[in-house]
């Protein structure tokens, strides 16, 4: 559909009561990405080429938000002042519309988890000759959702239930809300659309009765109920996470990633991870995390922002903040913590330590308790260590700092100044050792006790 032109409509005025959130509905995040973002990406993936977005509620910041996630790509925006129906949101847009498009894909920003596939199901029925595609979806109990009535295999009306007769009520075929209208009518059914209805408002699911009413066709295409999914409070919210996280699992593993317990493991809507990777139980994966093949990522392991080459070891217990690089084979084991920092080829801290702002060279070991002090209040500072030092248990690195390539830095140590290649530094005061003082002081301090 390369050679067909699309706008996508992106409606994301509602005000979303239900959350009981100052944030807008539509900026309430879905592993890690605002769902207004999940919707803008199965637009951009179902080859939508112009966007825009209508807004209201929270308009300012949802633009924000909006242009953040575009990147500089364009978009227009449209703000609907009052709140009068689905269809009077899409009649917001009408300048972006009257551009003429093939295709117009009508989308919620409230139903995070559309599958670019199935609008681009919807974008073929239009090139085969359809005027409208409604996206439906097969529901065991459909108690609250509107029917979608169809005669000799056309799509002739969207039925409210309250407005079903008893015969519509029995039908089980949904309506998923989203919508593709071929542009060349697109103005005129809308226009068409009224507000006769008890609340006053002007509904885009009206567009069908009168798109049939006039021989248009119509046509439902039939989504899995996932697609249709609308976010209106905190419960739906997990709801989405859950079921999101339970189709991404099924693509890690089947993609060659094993997961121990994968009910237990959270990715973001950016992880990447190699095949003949082993994920443990109870890992969390932050947005911006790159994971390469045949890495170990062991129980209770927290990422974000960073990247952990092939062979790696990570955990258990370990925590990557943004900026960590962990190379090919090292190894950051329990209880310890990388920030901003690059861990070369075969380099190892097995435990208990932090490693911030630093460069730690190629088959460095760091032994338990080491600190890189990279902070004095004011501002961040590095540290670099060459490839071969050995770091004692219990040192203290204060940068900026650089300590050789082949150094040797003792257990205790505080390091301030620079150590040269093959050095051993010592940085702590010489042992004193008094006889029978500390039974003095113990019996001092007791004498002092209440």
């Amino acid at each position: 559909m390369s050679d067909r032109s699309c706008l996508a409509i992106i409606l994301a005025a509602g005000e979303g009561t239900r959350m009981k959130s100052a944030l807008p509905k539509v900026l309430h995040k879905i592993a890690g990405l605002e769902m207004l973002g999940h919707v803008m990406q199965a637009a951009a993936q179902a080859g939508a080429q112009a966007l825009a977005l209508v807004v209201g509620h929270g308009a300012q910041m949802v633009r924000a938000t909006a242009e953040q996630l575009l990147g500089g790509r364009h978009a227009e925006f449209f703000v609907q002042e009052r709140q009068l129906g689905t269809a009077h949101a899409v009649r917001a847009a009408r300048a972006a519309i009257e551009r003429g498009y093939d295709d117009l894909l009508v989308l919620f920003a409230d139903t995070p988890l559309l599958d670019a596939r199935m609008l681009a199901s919807m974008r073929a029925a239009l090139a085969e000759g359809a005027d409208i595609a409604v996206m439906g979806f097969h529901a065991a109990d459909p108690t609250g959702y509107g029917r979608l009535v169809e005669r000799d295999g056309a799509l002739v009306a969207i039925r409210e239930e309250k407005d079903c007769s008893p015969e519509e009520r029995r039908i089980t075929y949904c309506n998923g809300g989203t919508m593709a209208i071929a542009g060349r009518h697109a103005l005129a059914l809308l226009d068409a659309i009224g507000n006769e209805n008890a609340k006053g408002e002007y509904y885009l699911t009206d567009i069908v009765q009168i798109a049939a009413a006039r021989g248009l066709t119509v046509r439902a295409v039939e989504a899995a109920f996932e697609n249709a999914l609308g976010v209106n409070n905190r419960a739906q919210l997990a709801e989405a996470e859950a079921m999101w996280q339970a189709r991404r699992r099924r693509e890690a593993m089947l993609s060659g990633v094993t997961l121990i317990a994968p009910e237990t493991v959270f990715f973001s809507h950016d992880t990447q991870v190699g095949p003949d990777t082993v994920v443990e139980p109870h890992v969390w994966f932050g947005p911006g995390v790159k994971i390469g093949n045949d890495v170990r990522i062991r129980a209770f392991s927290h990422l974000e922002g960073a990247r952990v080459e092939s062979g790696a070891e990570i955990g258990p217990f370990a925590r990557l903040r943004p900026g960590a690089e962990i190379m090919e084979k090292a190894k950051i084991g329990n209880f310890c913590e990388v920030k901003k920092a690059r861990i070369e080829t075969g380099a190892k801290m097995p435990h208990l330590s932090y490693v911030g702002d630093a460069v730690v060279g190629a088959g460095v070991n760091i032994g338990a308790g080491t600190i890189t002090c990279n902070y004095d209040g004011f501002g961040k500072y590095v540290t670099e260590i060459g490839p071969g030092a050995f770091i004692g248990t219990n040192s203290s690195l204060v940068a900026p700092l650089r300590v050789g390539a082949g150094a040797y830095i003792a257990s205790g140590s505080v390091i301030t100044h620079d150590v040269p290649d093959d050095a051993l530094a010592f940085g702590r005061a010489r042992q004193t050792t008094r006889e029978g003082r500390g039974k003095l002081l113990r019996d001092k301090l007791a004498a002092r006790k209440p």
